[in-house]
């Protein structure tokens, strides 16, 4: 998966070229299906990459979806990552046999402070062996790293078999920073996806994240993105 758009200077993207990088995401637990409908009618329309939802959404969204060009996407061991490896591997498995194509993993971050670096692997590739075909993203909750430790993350992700890392679920103390995304670029390669999520509310702030490195933008504000709406501007 070859990044395109390291390197590149913020005047080369368009508003609307960038709907084609942004996972169209609702995961607000109070959302009801009206709000899931209209997110995955607005993806469509709009040609986003994929719609990223809670798992009991996840079937609907499929069937919402098909015949789009917008993948079905779901979280996994949402948001704390403390979920057995076990248990997400079977939450997994559940969401790819309810239509998902791909699934956003949080890895354990606990275990990640604690040094147990055997159990961050086997919970990855838990979830990589359940997913089968679908791809897996890693959210590293990069707020709560330290450097090192978002570079052995990175690391385990790749040798595990993901397809992206991923900097944050939005639900801790900090989203992503181009910092992390060029970190975690510079860890995986140009052939891994790197995913920013967290805080990514503006024209300017999907810009920065792709200059840094990434090529998927995890966001709830895609359409204000897309209509180039900057930081001073109404939604």
């Amino acid at each position: 998966m070859q990044c395109e758009c390291c390197g590149d200077e913020a005047g080369r993207f368009a508003p609307e070229s960038l709907a084609r990088y942004i996972d169209h995401t609702l995961l607000k637990p109070e959302a009801a299906v009206s709000d899931i409908e209209r997110v995955c009618d607005e993806a469509a329309a709009h040609h986003f990459a994929s719609v990223c939802v809670n798992p009991s959404y996840a079937a609907l969204v499929a069937k919402r979806l098909r015949g789009s060009s917008v993948t079905p996407c779901c979280v996994i061991g949402f948001p704390f990552g403390t979920h057995t490896p076990e248990a997400k591997a079977a939450e997994t498995a559940q969401a790819v046999a309810d239509g998902v194509m791909e699934v956003d993993m949080v890895l354990n971050v606990g275990a990640v402070k604690s040094g147990d670096w055997g159990l961050v692997e086997r919970d990855i590739m838990a979830v990589v062996k359940a997913a089968g075909n679908a791809g897996v993203k890693v959210i590293l909750e990069t707020c709560l790293l330290t450097d090192e430790e978002k570079v052995h993350a990175c690391e385990i992700a790749k040798r595990s078999g993901a397809s992206f890392v991923k900097t944050s679920t939005g639900y801790s103390v900090g989203g992503a920073t181009p910092h992390d995304v060029a970190l975690m670029r510079k860890t995986v390669g140009p052939g891994m996806g790197v995913k920013a999520s967290g805080g990514i509310r503006t024209y300017e702030d999907a810009v920065a994240m792709l200059q840094a490195g990434a090529n998927r933008l995890g966001c709830s504000a895609g359409i204000k993105i897309i209509e180039g709406k900057t930081g001073t501007e109404g939604y």
